[in-house]
């Protein structure tokens, strides 16, 4: 039985798909039902048939062929699957347990003991159903995300609409989200207004309003508006299947700790079924009966079986997989999950991991004489900047967006790498840029005090805090100053407090950035070892330098630059929602939602994982040697010892289940920094799909 548990985590952890009606206001989260388990039945079927046979036995005491039938019954429909998977491992040349108790059940009847050996059957059925039931919970975690995504979705083309399955839709393809519908695939809004309640994807506790150009995630359910969405990812890519597929690629390894179980356990086998020979031949040679040397021989082999050891370890990791990927932080196999358990010191990148990676405008600076005010300055921007791609002109027209404004066509658009940008606005020229973009084009006079030291990218330009100034001319004349900065996450401060306090030690800093500009988002944080303008080569280093102090570092970065000190690291964390194939490919798990406060929360999680490991081992090894010294020593009825060991294997793996609940993924105290946000704001999420329903 113990030695199929991992294949038996894996098959359960394959999508399964159910119908989803497009129009369904929520998903309901589905749980496998007791007697959907084939397990489950043939250990029924084999209770019935065995409580058949006792009330006929001991009930009216009928004479034995009368009983034979129940309990023949009860050793077929308990014994026959055990009995297969025995024989196959046998023929692979490998003992197995199920092989054992097969032998230890025969072995009683063949000396008279039928009930003892129907009770053996019975229990060791039941044991194999509530063993399949708890490794089916957790693949019901994971596997309820699919039943977010809809079937179907509504595809717009020139000839009208249409429905098609949404593993159809191909990027680039327009669909039409009606009100109380699941959004059919990631992608933009390019028409309409509504709110989408998002939280299963990126854990936010209120309906998010979406409008033309914002992102939606397959699966989340859409307000009172109607949408049109153009398809951005390719349906098997989503944030959801892409959760789904790295669990499940995850349940499929083996973590250090259960491949030394692994190996050392044929040769424990081995060790057993020498041991109960010798158990049952010493006895036997010193004048013991025949049938008590049996016995004890059977309890032995039973009680002394490693199921409980096997099972110790991959129940606690496959449900801390589980429940990271329940909430968004997608850890890549059991191994990694057991490294972030191991670590003490954290380093964190700047750009894209402590700050939003996106510049927002945060001043607006009318110059005096300019007949402007701040919106009027702020609109102009906006308009010269509208035809460019460049993140800072984003973020102008973000910012004037935002405040209502209007954002008049321009013509005759110029953009000079390094420099900036040139366009009439309204019948005058406009530019927004380094000061000598103006001048060189249109003889613009700088006045004095505009401080405006080129950045290299854009032509804007950046003071040494670490903001952007970029200048506003109009026919060659200034107009004003825009300041731009890459905002703080509002949760880096909390996360980065909680990661002090669970390694002991503030985390250290480690960007490419200026040091302005890294120790402006230091004292945002409070973390006190800052090491800046370091190119991917010295973070490498800074990484191994701590590793040659004997610190286990977990690097958490981008993932795109930052893939050397990901892999460099004893363990890497990448933040991305977009989960860059670099970042995959490097990371030991990512932050599908970009959400730091997941960081604390998914150490301690594994934290919790390997401290339930611990715990399933010792409760492993001492309820094997309490029952193999009671038989050796005393006398251990066979149903007591077969009772025992197979309690012994439900309660490490239902142990190790414990971190399928919410409260594992907030932990202690869940008021505090590490999985608040994100674990609040998915419960809150529940809580409003349920009022909807």
């Amino acid at each position: 039985m113990c030695s199929c548990i991992v294949a038996r985590v894996s098959a359960t952890l394959t999508p399964v798909s159910a119908p989803v009606e497009p129009s369904a206001p929520a998903a309901p989260r589905r749980r496998t039902r007791v007697l959907a388990l084939p397990e489950a039945r043939w250990a029924l079927a084999s209770t019935v048939a065995f409580l058949l046979g006792l009330v006929l036995d001991i009930g009216l005491g009928l004479p034995a062929w009368a009983c034979a039938v129940p309990y023949a019954a009860a050793y077929l429909t308990g014994g026959w699957e055990p009995a297969l998977e025995g024989l196959r491992a046998l023929r692979a040349k490998t003992l197995d347990v199920d092989l054992l108790m097969i032998v230890a059940a025969l072995g009683a009847a063949a000396i008279g003991q039928v009930l003892d050996g129907a009770l053996l059957i019975v229990i060791f059925a039941g044991s194999g159903a509530l063993e399949a039931l708890a490794t089916a919970r957790t693949a019901d975690s994971v596997r309820g995300l699919l039943d977010l995504a809809p079937d179907t979705a509504t595809r717009l083309t020139a000839h009208g609409e249409e429905t098609v399955p949404a593993a159809e839709l191909a990027v680039g393809d327009l669909l039409l989200v009606r009100p109380g519908e699941r959004i059919g695939a990631d992608g933009r809004v390019v028409d309409g207004v509504s709110e989408a309640d998002q939280a299963t994807v990126t854990g936010e506790p209120l309906p998010v309003v979406k409008r033309p150009g914002d992102e939606v995630f397959a699966g989340t359910l859409n307000g009172t508006g109607a949408l049109r969405v153009r398809v951005g990812t390719d349906p098997a890519e989503s944030v959801i299947a892409r959760i789904v597929t790295l669990v499940e690629e995850a349940s499929r390894t083996k973590a250090p700790t259960q491949l030394f179980v692994e190996r050392i356990e044929q040769r424990y086998a081995f060790v057993v079924v020498a041991a109960t020979l010798a158990v049952f031949a010493v006895p036997l040679a010193l004048g013991a009966n025949l049938t008590d040397a049996l016995l004890r021989a059977m309890t032995f082999m039973i009680v002394a079986s490693p199921c409980a050891i096997v099972l110790a370890t991959m129940p606690p990791l496959l449900s801390a997989i589980a429940t990271a990927g329940r909430h968004g932080v997608l850890v890549k196999s059991a191994v990694a999950m057991e490294r972030l358990a191991e670590v003490d010191t954290v380093a964190l990148d700047k750009t894209g991991t402590l700050t939003e990676g996106t510049p927002e405008v945060t001043g607006v600076r009318p110059l005096p004489g300019s007949g402007l005010d701040a919106d009027a300055l702020l609109a102009l921007a906006a308009a010269a900047e509208h035809p460019s791609e460049h993140p800072l002109a984003r973020a102008v027209v973000t910012a004037a967006r935002a405040r209502g404004l209007r954002i008049v066509p321009a013509e005759e658009f110029t953009a000079i790498p390094g420099r900036g940008v040139a366009a009439v606005v309204g019948g005058r020229r406009v530019t927004v840029g380094r000061t000598e973009t103006a001048a060189a084009a249109d003889g613009t006079r700088v006045p004095a005090g505009v401080r405006t030291p080129a950045h290299p990218a854009h032509g804007r330009d950046s003071t040494p805090t670490g903001a952007t100034t970029v200048l506003v001319g109009r026919d060659a004349t200034p107009v004003g100053t825009l300041t731009l900065t890459d905002r703080l996450r509002p949760d880096a401060p909390a996360a980065a407090a909680a990661l002090a306090d669970l390694t002991g030690a503030a985390p250290v800093l480690l960007t490419g950035d200026n040091a302005g500009a890294a120790a402006r988002v230091a004292a945002a944080t409070g973390i006190t070892d800052v090491r800046a303008d370091l190119l991917p080569e010295d973070k490498v280093n800074a990484v191994r330098d701590l590793q040659r102090l004997g610190r286990k570092v977990l690097f958490v970065g981008d993932g795109v630059n930052d893939a050397p000190a990901l892999a460099a690291a004893h363990s890497g964390i990448a933040v991305g929602r977009a989960g860059s194939d670099l970042a995959l490919e490097t990371a030991d798990a990512v932050l599908v939602r970009d959400d730091l406060t997941a960081v604390p929360a998914v150490v301690r999680l594994s934290r919790t994982a390997r401290r339930l490991v611990l715990q399933n081992l010792v409760i492993a090894a001492t309820a094997i040697t309490v029952l193999v010294l009671w038989d050796l020593f005393g006398r251990l009825p066979l149903p007591l010892g077969v009772a025992g060991h197979e309690g012994s294997t439900v309660l490490v793996g239902l142990n190790g289940l414990r971190l399928l609940r919410e409260r594992a993924w907030r932990g202690k105290g869940s008021g505090g920094g590490g999985g608040t946000g994100t674990g609040t704001g998915t419960g809150t999420g529940r809580a409003l799909r349920a009022a909807r329903g």
